[in-house]
Formats: structure tokens, sequence, C-alpha cells
């Protein structure tokens, strides 16, 4: 695919930390949109999301961060929304779209702060032993959306409509990487075959490519 662009205001600009599962579905996507950016890394172990200067992006304090047209769109998920209409990435049913939303929600609410959270501890922080007791909870409320992930999976190829859509990319981003958090995947045959499905996908980079 060609990639598309732009210049001046209209460029895209992502602020980046490029272990991180919610920026490498942004990556993910403009990749796969054929979208050229300018890529912008943000160290947030040293403290680079909570400066002055990048509280105003995202009072927030908090990685990705979109840049388009002067405005500046942060949460992972919305980007991901606001990139995706029109494209083949969300489906144009409406009863779809608001599926794509549910996956969307509960990946934010369900999957990712478990998920990711015990990642992040244990082998970006490398305090797992410091975080042995919250992580408890962390990898038994990962396990259970995982399971509401192998059982919606057992019939289907994607998780909205039968076609790959950011729905897919959002769970993929941190689920592809559970092991790295401690999350056995042995059991789960459907979400392994998954990653393969979403892996042959056109243009798929993976998470440590900027």
């Amino acid at each position: 695919m060609a990639f598309l662009l732009l210049n001046g205001a209209d460029m895209y600009k992502l602020y980046d930390f490029l272990p991180s599962g919610n920026c490498y579905k942004i990556r993910l996507l403009l990749k796969q949109l054929g979208i050229a950016y300018e890529r912008v890394d943000v160290d947030i172990l040293s403290g680079q999301s909570r400066t002055d200067a990048f509280l105003q992006l995202n009072p927030n304090g908090r990685v990705p961060v979109l840049a388009h047209n002067g405005n500046y769109l942060p949460e992972s998920n919305a980007i991901l929304w606001y990139l995706a209409m029109n494209t083949a990435f969300l489906p144009t049913d409406a009863f779809a779209q608001a599926q794509v939303l549910q996956w969307l929600f509960f990946e934010q609410y369900s999957h990712e702060p478990n998920i990711a959270t015990a990642r992040y501890w244990i082998s970006i922080l490398k305090a797992k032993d410091h975080y042995a007791e919250p992580l408890k909870g962390k990898m038994e409320a990962g396990y259970a959306a995982l399971d509401v992930m192998e059982r919606h999976l057992q019939a289907k190829c994607f998780f909205v409509a039968d076609q790959y859509s950011i729905a897919d990319m959002a769970l993929y981003a941190y689920t592809h990487v559970a092991e790295e958090g401690e999350f056995d995947l042995s059991a789960y045959r459907h979400i392994k075959a998954w990653f393969g499905r979403v892996q042959a996908q056109a243009n798929h980079i993976g998470i440590q490519c900027a």
C-alpha cells in the first residue's frame, strides 16, 4: 500500500512510547492505512509524559497522543476510531460499529488494566516482587478477560462481523505480549489461532517496530 503523503498542519504526529501496547495499536493502524507520520518518542520511565509541555497536549499525562490539523487527541481507542472512520477497519453497519465500541470498552476496562499492568510491573519496571500482592488481583482479572475472549473466538474468526477491525487491533496489542506479564496462554488455543490471523494481515508490524 502506498503511503499517503501529507504536508504541514495536515501531517500526523504520534507521541509514542515504543514498548506500550496502547501506542502500538496506533502505529499498527497507521501502517495498515498507509499513512505517513512523524513519531515523537516520549520516555514515560523518565517522566517525559509528566512535563509541563506534555501536559499541555494531554492533561492526563499519558501516551499515545495523536496530533493532526492542530488538534491533539489522547486515548488509544479514541485515536483508533478517529483514524479508522470511513476505512475498511471499521464496519459500516451501525450495530457492528456498536459492537466494535463494546470490545474497545472491554479492552480498556476489563483487559488492559490487568494484562498490561502485569506486563508493565514485571517486564518493564522489573519490579515483580515489589508488586507481588496487587499482582494477584491483576492476574485473576486478566485471566477472566482472556476467558471472555477465548469463548468469543470459539465461533469467530475476528471479534466483530467476521472481519479484521480496530476491535482486533485493540485486543491484540496487549494480548499477544501477555506472557511478558507471566500469563500462561498455552490453553487458549482460539486466541492463539486468532494471533495468526491478525499477523497474516497486510502490512502487519510487531510491537517493537517504530
